[in-house]
């Protein structure tokens, strides 16, 4: 299955559809780490991730695992562990997956930048809850809660995400 992501903030799959938030710098074909752009092409969805505290495991054919207060995400492009999920405490800059908002009680990841990682190409893309406002994203694309685990339902690996289709 193949989800488009338009530029106006559409998310469509087979029958549905639903607004999403995108990147505060729009789509990009040339993503860089911390330019706020969601960046262009087909990439595969890898895996889920979820807060177990705040939600029951969505139902999925996606490998599923738990976010924990020791989860994290590498940002820093001269890092070997750069665009991988790693340990915390860690010594290069990261992102904390686990965080006080709602952001990341639900999440799929990206293939993007990760089969080769290339540094400062961009890190930590994922399709994750929105802000109420549907604010703009660091890069990300973000549904509403109930959107994204419908979403999630029909989901199995070998599906793709198509940004700026």
């Amino acid at each position: 299955m193949d989800i488009t992501v338009s530029a106006s903030g559409g998310l469509a799959w087979p029958d549905c559809s639903a607004r999403c938030a995108i990147g505060r710098s729009g789509l990009r074909a040339a993503k860089q780490e911390g330019d706020g752009a969601t960046p262009i092409g087909r990439f595969a969805l890898r895996r889920v991730l979820f807060r177990s505290d705040r939600l029951a495991a969505p139902e999925t054919a996606l490998p599923c695992a738990v976010i924990d207060p020791d989860l994290g995400w590498c940002d820093d492009p001269s890092d070997a562990a750069y665009n991988k999920a790693v340990r915390l405490p860690y010594p290069a800059r990261h992102e904390r997956m686990w965080r006080e908002d709602a952001l990341y009680d639900l999440l799929a990841i990206i293939g993007y930048n990760d089969e080769p990682v290339v540094p400062a190409r961009g890190s930590a893309i994922f399709l994750h809850v929105a802000r109420p406002d549907f604010g703009p994203t660091e890069g990300c694309i973000a549904l509403a809660l109930d959107p994204l685990r419908a979403l999630l339902r029909v989901c199995a690996p070998g599906d793709h995400v198509c940004i700026g289709a």
